[in-house]
């Protein structure tokens, strides 16, 4: 599952804050469907659609003590055959104290358009720590995979990432992650580079039941995909 923010399920980064926000109302709706529209489909800052727009959805089931499982796909283009991401994940939320949280689980990403597009698929597990205080709420999340794209590669990502309330249903998040390739001879970045950082600075807000977001973000890669960008999406949440 891909998820941009806290508003949007979205970008490679799975960041389930989401998922947190959805099995808090779970004593309301046990199940819950979105569907969002983006200008650029990102994965840590590099883009998945060519720089293009992307439409995607999903479908998310929350059960009463904490465990979640879903399922949420996107269009995508690699410059191949390759059009459809698909993926599944299973999890578990729970708050460790009064202001901390732990979001922990595993997804699976899988592609879809051509004859060998699902030798990129790979299985990924993550831990989300989420702390709540008068001055906002921050994140120390983790993502690990032992087959990264396919590759065998074993690959990890780390972020830190705060949001601010500028005002009620006003919210500015911050985020700073990096990628790191722990197997150099499957999987290089950038001639050699092993890792890469990305930050982001995003504006949310929401308005008659649609959320809304303009981001501005970049990397530390040198090509076009991957360049300076702002990124802007709408989503709608429906619990039923």
């Amino acid at each position: 599952m891909k998820k941009l923010n806290s508003y949007f399920t979205s970008t490679h980064i799975f960041t389930v804050a989401i998922v947190a926000a959805l099995y808090s109302s779970a004593t309301f709706a046990d199940w819950s469907a979105n569907i969002s529209a983006v200008s650029d489909y990102t994965f840590n800052g590099v883009s998945q659609t060519q720089n293009d727009p992307a439409l995607q959805g999903g479908v998310d089931k929350a059960f009463d003590n904490g465990t979640y499982a879903g399922t949420w796909a996107s269009n995508v283009d690699f410059g191949g055959d390759t059009n459809l991401e698909w993926d599944f994940y299973v999890g578990r939320y729970q708050m460790l104290t009064e202001t901390v949280s732990l979001d922990y689980g595993i997804a699976y990403y899988s592609y879809h358009g051509g004859d060998d597009s699902s030798d990129g698929n790979y299985p990924e597990v993550y831990t989300k720590f989420g702390y709540a205080s008068d001055y906002g709420s921050s994140e120390l999340n983790f993502w690990y995979t032992w087959d990264y794209f396919g590759t065998g590669a074993k690959h990890a990502i780390a972020m830190v990432a705060h949001t601010f309330e500028l005002a009620p249903n006003h919210h500015l998040r911050a985020s700073f992650d990096v990628s790191n390739s722990l197997d150099s001879d499957k999987w290089l970045w950038n001639g050699d580079d092993t890792s890469f950082y990305h930050y982001r600075l995003a504006y949310q807000t929401s308005y008659e039941g649609f959320d809304f977001e303009i981001a501005a973000e970049n990397t530390n890669l040198d090509f076009d995909t991957a360049d300076e960008r702002i990124v802007f999406g709408v989503s709608k949440t429906f619990s039923f």
